[in-house]
């Protein structure tokens, strides 16, 4: 049924500007990552690892206003000396306003849960990279253990008022599994961060039917964009018997229950960016200019990634390298900086594509560098906070390339810190890509000749054409921020809690029509990865 809108009035109307978010109800999160680590120092005394930006920063106030609960892995080295026998630390420092529960992993849990299935698995799929899945059998087993492990400690903290709130792909099998065990008032929602496949890809997923049903133990499923929602959608057609799909309300009808399924952009926290960016000043980027070798006077441009596959790193570099040979123009008079962080270096993949890059940035270096001038700066070295907004307010242009990106936040963090303007290149295959619109330089991150050329038109435009371009994105990227995208998150749960739906007796149970157990999914004898 669809909601009442008079009885669902927006939670956001009745908050000011500035102020925290509130969740309708005492918020459970539930995520991989936790808000707060404790580590050993170099002096033996515990220190601790605070957010220091993004949705854990985000999120902290929100739970700590509703006096809630976060619910993460446990991976810290001193983590267990400050917690109670339960797992529990009271965090903030200081402040003690709401309970982390740390769910403690075994080493091969980690391996088989989080560098296994999530990430060798459904990671690749998801970004429909199915040639590159690497499917250990007992790694499904240890995504389903860990996923109760999380879903039982949920179960511990939720009652009638809570709203338990997952996030992401890494906990895919536990909605279903807490709203079996919950009061049925308990609202249960979750954000998936990272694209959703066509069924085509989909139908790789080992058990796909499984994670379909788990993710259907919410009340309401969230996802980047509506091209998302609706792959989705068609994902469950396909492959979930007995379920009902409605298009129009994109809720989705399966035993006793029903799932919502919304398009929810996700945003920066904006202003932090804008003022980090604004306190930096030239001399900053003068030292590293300096640090890095770069010509006083050439224009650069930016990048700022993982060491992914899904990043289009190397077809970035491949648009370098046509730009330099077919608009010879720009030789000596621009510099590329790409900024790489290494991840996941434990799967084959990600090493492959770390030596790749390095390999072909040291191969353009040499076809068309001189002796005081380098093509390509590349380097794996930590910024910190004032180092990168340096880099992004004083860079003429920034370069997002992705092969596939649920939505890509670091673009939205180049508008915001870019308070003197500039250009963004951004790939067609980016989710931030359907919500900035016609004032980016959009590029299909495959096709090298028009890449490249778009580069060289972002580079030449007029500046009164890149400031006004700026302009727009940064009203959009201000106006649709982090804490907008929670308003219509928490919107979105106030209303499935309004809409009164039946949940007597929780989702469908072992046993039910829907039981994948009682009849084998489509993906069962099939073959068988963290966001931004």
């Amino acid at each position: 049924m669809a909601p009442d809108e008079a009885t669902a009035r927006s939670e956001s109307e009745d908050r000011e500007d500035g102020e925290t978010p509130r969740a309708p109800g005492r918020l459970v999160v539930a995520s991989n990552r936790q808000p707060y680590r404790h580590e050993y120092g170099e002096d033996g005394g515990i220190e601790v690892d605070a957010p220091t930006g993004g949705l854990t920063a985000g999120l902290d106030p929100v739970v700590s206003s509703s006096g809630g609960t976060w619910i993460a892995w446990g991976d810290g080295e001193a983590d267990r000396e400050v917690a109670d026998d339960e797992g529990r630390v009271a965090v903030p420092p200081g402040e003690e306003s709401y309970t982390l529960q740390r769910v403690w992993l075994p080493e091969a849990a980690v391996e088989g849960y989080y560098y296994g299935f999530s990430n060798r698995v459904l990671w690749p799929i998801c970004h429909e990279f199915v040639d590159l899945i690497d499917h250990r059998p007992e790694d499904r087993d240890w995504y389903r253990h860990v996923n109760r492990e999380f879903a039982d400690a949920i179960v511990d903290h939720a009652d009638e008022e809570s709203v338990v709130w997952l996030q992401d792909y890494h906990l895919g099998l536990a909605p279903a599994m807490v709203s079996e065990a919950v009061p049925p008032e308990t609202t249960v929602a979750q954000f998936w961060h990272i694209p959703w496949p066509r069924a085509g890809a989909f139908r790789a997923v080992p058990d796909g039917r499984e994670l379909l049903e788990g993710l259907l133990g919410n009340d309401l499923l969230g996802f980047h964009v509506e091209s998302y929602v609706a792959t989705f959608l068609d994902c469950v057609e396909e492959f979930v018997p007995g379920a009902s799909v409605d298009r129009e309300t994109a809720i989705v009808g399966h035993g006793d229950g029903e799932t919502r399924v919304v398009a929810t952009p996700m945003g920066v926290d904006a202003e932090s960016y804008d003022e980090r960016s604004r306190a930096v000043d030239r001399s900053q980027w003068e030292r590293l200019k300096e640090r890095y070798d770069l010509p006083t006077e050439a224009t650069v441009a930016v990048g700022v990634d993982r060491l992914d596959y899904t990043k289009g790193i190397p077809e970035r570099l491949a648009a370098i390298e046509e730009l330099l040979a077919e608009y010879p123009r720009w030789r000596g008079e621009f510099t590329f900086v790409q900024k790489g962080t290494p991840s996941r270096t434990d799967i084959p993949a990600y090493r492959d594509l770390g030596e790749r890059v390095r390999s072909e940035v040291a191969r353009i270096n040499d076809r068309f560098g001189t002796d005081d001038w380098r093509p390509i700066v590349y380097t794996e070295e930590f910024f910190s906070q004032e180092e990168l907004c340096a880099l992004y307010r004083y860079a003429d242009a920034m370069i997002v390339s992705p092969l596939l990106d649920g939505m890509n936040l670091v673009s939205q963090e180049y508008v915001a810190a870019s308070v003197d303007g500039g250009a963004l290149v951004l790939s067609e295959r980016a989710g931030a890509t359907e919500v900035l619109g016609e004032d980016v330089y959009t590029i299909d991150p495959a096709a090298t000749d028009s890449f490249a050329a778009t580069i060289d038109e972002a580079l030449s435009a007029p500046e009164a054409e890149r400031t006004a371009r700026m302009d727009r994105l940064r009203e959009h990227v201000f106006d649709h921020d982090l804490e907008w995208w929670m308003d219509r998150q928490f919107d979105e749960i106030a209303r499935c809690r309004n809409d009164g739906a039946d949940r007597d007796g929780g989702r469908p149970g072992p046993g039910s029509e829907t039981d994948s157990a009682a009849e084998p999914g489509p993906f069962s004898d099939s073959p068988l990865s963290d966001p931004e």
